[in-house]
């Protein structure tokens, strides 16, 4: 058997003339090998910011829509609102499709800062928006950002990071969301304060300091390497292995792991053909990718449906000023951040399959009841939120778990594009028609037709728990090329 590769012994095998040639490495086994370590901790502050900052800007959108409609220019109605939020979506998914594409054949990290620069340039220009068109236009153009962003993130993650802490972290980085929800809401109080500034600015003003944040990332985004896992594959194997020694470095090691260091061959290759990628998803992993789209269609429609129309149903059925939104949205983003941050280790430890039946279940189970306590109007406000608050307490954890389940359970070839596809089929099929349902249901005024879109939301999560228990994978705590043996891969792990 020969020796697991070196700086020294893989020159040759750098650059365009390298593809086709096979490699062996003990790389995977190396990142698995480290105990949590600095290089971790700078990982989760770089990509949880970028959530953040997403978490900022999808709670300007819902907790500006009464200022939307208020608006002597714009002049929204609730129609309007739910297709502008839906053309945020839209956008999502034919960004993350297409940037997907581009992470797993140009790598993860230039990536980043590409999707980056589209979403800050388009948050910008929604501030500047003089219509319904142009405001759906911008926020689509955001939402392509967002989207690209989604399918580099989550596979850096997963390539990152060692198996042990895999679960825990994917779900914290996602669910880092709601602190920038949180703070979407403090800016929504202020900046919709008549006695700060008038509303007609006040709304633009919130998206322009969104994009002027969004200017820390960049400098952060320098703190995080390219894959090594990616790189090994693409003909650069001399750079995967400075970067995995760099990490080593500076980090501690699991001496189990040190001592028992499996190696795998790859062939090395520039690119994955779609044809191969089609066959992979739709062929030799048919039933993952039957649960990938389960899970991300029914978390899709739960979370956009409800979130996207919070700030009217607080509006429109409690009377609640648009100024004082996010006073609501407050606990409702401590639900959300606390339940991956609380639950997390769980889905390492029980296991996968185990709580996301759990979290899909009861989160399902609890907006029904919540949902007909709304419709007999047994809640106020205060209620309802806290009903909210408990429900995505364990919704948040589920919505991340499916992220998780798709970025683990396929190769690492087509793992960006799998995110992407899934996130894109997902989103369409549950997220982009959601908020456009709800806020037609909110202008009928009626509570029950709110109700029956609730429990649409509901039985489509508790099928989504049903699906996961019986057919999804044990994933926790195992080495991703384990999971999904890499397309390069020219035979067993040894």
């Amino acid at each position: 058997m020969a020796d697991p590769i070196n700086a020294a012994s893989i020159a040759p095998a750098y650059g365009p003339m390298a593809r086709g040639r096979v490699v062996q490495t003990d790389i995977p086994a190396r990142l698995d090998g480290l105990l949590w370590s600095g290089i971790h901790t700078r990982v989760v502050l770089a990509l949880g910011v970028t959530w953040i900052l997403d978490g900022l800007e999808v709670t300007l959108a819902g907790s500006l829509a009464g200022a939307l409609k208020a608006s002597p220019q714009l002049q929204f109605s609730n129609l309007d609102v739910g297709v502008a939020n839906s053309a945020y979506l839209a956008g999502a998914v034919i960004g993350a499709i297409g940037f997907g594409w581009l992470t797993d054949r140009i790598g993860r990290k230039k990536l980043f800062f590409i999707t980056l620069a589209l979403y800050l340039l388009a948050t910008a220009a929604t501030a500047a928006s003089w219509d319904v068109w142009s405001y759906a236009l911008f926020r689509f153009l955001t939402g392509a950002g967002i989207g690209g962003e989604y399918t580099a993130i989550n596979s850096t993650i997963q390539e990152l990071m060692p198996a042990r802490y895999r679960g825990w972290t994917d779900l914290v980085i996602n669910g880092s969301f709601w602190i920038g929800a949180a703070i979407g809401a403090v800016a929504a109080i202020v900046l919709l304060d008549p006695a700060v500034i008038d509303p007609e600015y006040g709304w633009r003003l919130a998206y322009f300091t969104g994009a002027v944040l969004g200017l820390v990332i960049f400098a952060m985004r320098f703190w995080i390497p390219e894959s090594p896992r990616w790189l090994m594959t693409h003909g650069r194997p001399e750079e995967a292995e400075r970067i995995v020694a760099e990490i080593e470095r500076g980090a501690r090691i699991d001496p189990e792991a040190a001592r028992l260091r499996p190696t795998i061959r790859l062939q090395i290759r520039s690119h994955t053909p779609l044809r191969e990628v089609a066959q992979t998803l739709f062929r030799t992993y048919r039933q993952r990718s039957l649960v990938g789209l389960t899970l991300m269609a029914a978390q899709a429609f739960f979370f956009n449906a409800i979130f996207f129309t919070y700030a009217l149903v607080l509006t429109d059925f409690f009377g609640i000023p648009s100024s004082h939104v996010g006073w609501y949205i407050l606990p409702f983003a401590a639900g959300n951040f606390l339940g991956p941050l609380l639950l997390g280790r769980l889905f390492d430890t029980l296991g996968r399959r185990t709580m996301i039946a759990f979290t899909y279940g009861v989160s399902g189970v609890l907006l029904a009841i919540s949902g007909y306590l709304f419709s007999i109007g047994a809640l106020s406000a205060q209620g309802q939120t806290i009903a909210w608050m408990v429900i995505f307490f364990f919704a948040s954890p589920a919505a991340s778990a499916a992220y998780l389940t798709v970025s683990e359970t396929f190769p690492l070839e087509v793992r960006a594009l799998a995110i992407a596809l899934f996130y894109a089929f997902g989103t369409g099929i549950g997220g982009v028609a959601g908020p456009a349902l709800f806020g037609a249901l909110i202008d009928t005024g009626s509570r029950s037709s709110l109700f029956a879109g609730y429990l649409l939301g509901a039985a489509l999560m508790v099928i989504a728990a049903i699906v996961g228990w019986r057919y999804g994978i044990a994933a926790e705590r195992r080495s991703l090329e384990h999971i999904a043996r890499p397309l390069a891969a020219v035979e067993d792990d040894k």
